[in-house]
């Protein structure tokens, strides 16, 4: 299967994307301090508000890294033939 140009940066796009909304939402996540992720003040006792988040934060690492590759690889491949 060959992806378009357009195509291949669009999934590089959204891996990168995916990669910065993460990294945003793991970092609140950690510094919360409305007792959803955390109970007891500290973070010694996480809820399973912040199990389940973060579960779906490191899904969403692993799909965004691997929609990223497969644009990548569609624009190394659009680089090696001529255009048409």
């Amino acid at each position: 299967m060959r992806l378009s140009r357009r195509t291949s940066w669009f999934l590089a796009a959204f891996g990168v994307w995916s990669w910065i909304i993460w990294t945003t939402f793991v970092k609140n996540l950690w510094k919360d301090s409305s007792g959803q992720a955390f109970t007891g003040g500290g973070h010694a006792h996480p809820t399973a508000y912040f199990w389940i988040h973060l579960a779906l934060a490191v899904t969403s690492f692993v799909l965004g890294t691997l929609v990223g590759l497969v644009g990548l690889r569609g624009l190394r491949a659009a680089r090696s033939t001529p255009a048409p």
